[in-house]
């Protein structure tokens, strides 16, 4: 079974979650066949081993990992392969992956630039 993580910074503010608590509602009302969890690099959790055993849990066997983030800065480039790393030795037999950051996506950018046009 195929599932998800969608990853995000975290932060102290318990409001900054709110749009990664919609962005998983509206996975599971999109694709509600596909297991969607959400991870935070820190100050929020569940951590990414939490998500991933979770989903495990659940009977994951692949898991997809997606880094909400606007680009590769540092915590992409060198921390996250570090956990993503740690992770695929705790769970040997669940294939991981992760795909580039969100925002270097070229339709997540041409929707931000919608949205700016719509505000004018």
């Amino acid at each position: 079974m195929k599932a998800i993580v969608l990853f995000g910074h975290g932060a102290r503010d318990i409001r900054w979650r709110e749009p990664f608590d919609r962005l998983a509602s509206l996975w599971k009302a999109q694709h509600a066949n596909t297991l969607v969890e959400l991870a935070f690099l820190e100050l929020m959790e569940p951590s990414l081993e939490q998500a991933i055993a979770s989903q495990v849990a659940s009977g994951a066997t692949e898991v997809v990992v997606v880094p909400v983030f606007f680009g590769q800065g540092g915590h992409l480039r060198n921390d996250f392969p570090v956990l993503l790393s740690a992770c695929q030795e705790k769970f040997p037999a669940v294939k991981l992956s992760a795909t580039p950051a969100v925002g270097e996506d070229l339709a997540v950018l041409q929707a931000i630039i919608d949205f700016g046009a719509r505000a004018l």
